[in-house]
Parts: structure tokens; C-alpha cells; sequence
């Protein structure tokens, strides 16, 4: 696999760490695409492209941010601020995310797709594909891959703890930490 056939869309530091280091220790080198309109300031949003950056800076891996557009993401997921996390407005924001990722891979060239948004516990792996392969379509491939197994899991609690990442409580959507606080996780 070439340096750029292969993009990484990345939600934060503490979710892609493995998947890159996972990637990186097998030879790839993915292309890192940071876009999370979803997260509800530009300041938790500067605050996770800089610890990602300073992670991919050390692996000397590129990192691209994609424009914080938090405005669009609102109207994409409009009337589905009520739904439960892992309801239809994740989908719908995994969806959002992902189109964006996928046009970027067309755009650069890259033919194979994957996302961190895989690697969380919190997320459903079931949405988080379905949203992949609508996004991509014939292009680029779609990479359903399972980033909680084969350690990965494990070794994401030790990279946040060996490099001090910040670890968000809350996917990044004003709305998910109103069910964090309501919910009391």
C-alpha cells in the first residue's frame, strides 16, 4: 500500500493513537483526517487538533484538518438533538463526518477509507460502518475495520496515560454531554 492510498478519518488523539501506531508498526502510513464539526466549540475543537497533531508530528504521519463548520453539522442532524446517544442523530452525524473524509480521499487520491470513530467503546460499530460505506460509495473502499480488538483497546488507555493526552468525557456535540450530565457518566 502506497503513503497515500490509505486515509485515516480521526475523531481525537486518545481514539486514533493505536489505530496509528497499529498502521505505522505494519509500514502504512496513513493519511490523518481530522474532521469533527460535531464538537460544539472551536476551542474543544482546536484543543483535540492539537493533541492529535502533536501525536502524528512524533510519528512524522500527516495530518490534515478539515474546516470546522459547526453551523453545517447543526443543520445536518436538525431535529434529531432529542435522540439517545448511538440513536439517529449519531448516525446522521457519523454520516456527516464521513462523507466529508470520503470526498477528501478523492480528492488526495486515497483508495481505502477507515475511521477511529471504530476504536470507541462508546460508539456502535454497526452505525459507524453503516455511515462509512454510504459515504464512500464505489470510492474510495470502505475499511470496516474493528479497532477494539487485538489489543488495541488495552493499548489506547496506556497511550493516553504515556502521553498525557487529553481524554474528552463527552463525544464532542453539545448535545451528548447533556445526556453525559443527565445520565451521570
Amino acid at each position: 500500500m502506497s503513503a497515500s492510498s490509505l486515509m485515516l478519518h480521526a475523531c481525537c488523539a486518545p481514539c486514533a493513537a493505536p489505530v496509528i501506531e497499529y498502521l505505522t508498526g505494519r509500514g502504512e502510513r496513513p493519511l490523518v483526517f481530522f474532521s469533527n464539526s460535531n464538537i460544539d466549540t472551536r476551542e474543544e475543537y482546536d484543543r483535540r487538533f492539537a493533541e492529535l497533531g502533536r501525536y502524528c508530528d512524533a510519528l512524522s504521519v500527516e495530518l490534515v484538518g478539515d474546516g470546522y463548520d459547526h453551523q453545517a453539522w447543526l443543520d445536518a442532524v436538525k431535529g434529531l438533538e432529542n435522540e439517545p446517544e448511538r440513536g439517529a442523530r449519531c448516525l446522521r452525524c457519523f454520516r456527516f463526518r464521513l462523507e466529508r473524509a470520503a470526498a477528501f480521499a478523492r480528492e488526495r487520491g486515497c483508495t481505502l477509507l477507515t475511521t477511529s470513530l471504530a476504536q470507541s467503546r462508546w460508539k456502535s460499530l454497526e452505525q459507524v460502518n453503516e455511515a462509512g460505506s454510504a459515504a464512500c460509495g464505489d470510492s474510495p473502499r470502505w475499511w470496516n475495520a474493528n479497532w477494539r480488538k487485538g489489543g488495541l483497546q488495552p493499548r489506547r488507555s496506556e497511550l493516553i496515560r504515556e502521553w498525557n493526552f487529553y481524554n474528552q468525557p463527552y463525544c464532542g456535540c453539545e448535545f451528548s454531554k447533556v445526556h453525559l450530565q443527565h445520565d451521570g457518566n
